[in-house]
């Protein structure tokens, strides 16, 4: 896998994990009912359901490739159909990031973990992203290293991304600066997400 399609993964895997969602309001809620530590046992949590995602995906993407091509580029148009709603969905928000960040009663860094695991694993919109973001790589990923890497960069970059959301919402003072920016967030992702829909079309 070289470096440039490596990026291209990267970057849709950290726009997925910023995509205001469930997902955040999860993390955001352990990390201001319970503290710093309940938000990050939520973010490395809700990796794992991340990881297993990823793993089933690709394995599914890849049989389907090399027993149905035709039937593998129809999902992958559809994926890049998503990606592109996903991108004027972002364009049209009005502060989606700060709008999510939302507390609950305390519980406990058990709890934490599996309210986060449960809202990746159950979340079906997060399989709809994944057929969308590895239809594009599937077919560079033959090589086991590669499968890996495809993997554990979604599994990553989540799990550091909420890593983040927790130690913000433990100080006032970067919460209030990723409010007053939220729609900034939220404008530049969509257009870096209608780009990589386009690349989709022209590539597969």
């Amino acid at each position: 896998m070289t470096f440039s399609i490596w990026l291209s993964l990267f970057t849709i895997s950290m726009l997925g994990a910023m995509s205001p969602g469930p997902s955040l309001a999860m993390v955001a809620k352990h990390s201001l009912a319970g503290g710093r530590a309940n938000g990050i046992s939520t973010a490395w949590a809700h990796a794992s359901g991340i990881a297993i995602y990823a793993f089933i995906t690709l394995l599914g993407l890849a049989v389907m490739l090399h027993q149905s091509p035709m039937l593998f580029k129809g999902i992958s148009y559809c994926g890049a159909l998503y990606l592109a709603y996903l991108g004027f969905k972002a364009l049209g928000s009005k502060g989606g990031v700060a709008h999510k960040l939302e507390s609950d009663k305390a519980v406990s860094l058990k709890e934490s973990a599996r309210d986060g695991f449960f809202i990746s694993i159950l979340n079906p919109k997060i399989a709809l992203f994944f057929i969308a973001l590895f239809s594009q790589f599937v077919a560079v990923g033959a090589e086991l290293s590669s499968k890996a890497i495809i993997v554990f960069t979604p599994f990553l970059v989540d799990g550091l991304w909420y890593t983040f959301i927790a130690l913000i919402l433990s100080n006032s003072k970067l919460l209030d600066k990723l409010r007053s920016r939220a729609i900034i967030i939220d404008k530049v992702s969509g257009v870096v997400l209608i780009a990589l829909a386009i690349r989709v079309f022209l590539t597969v």
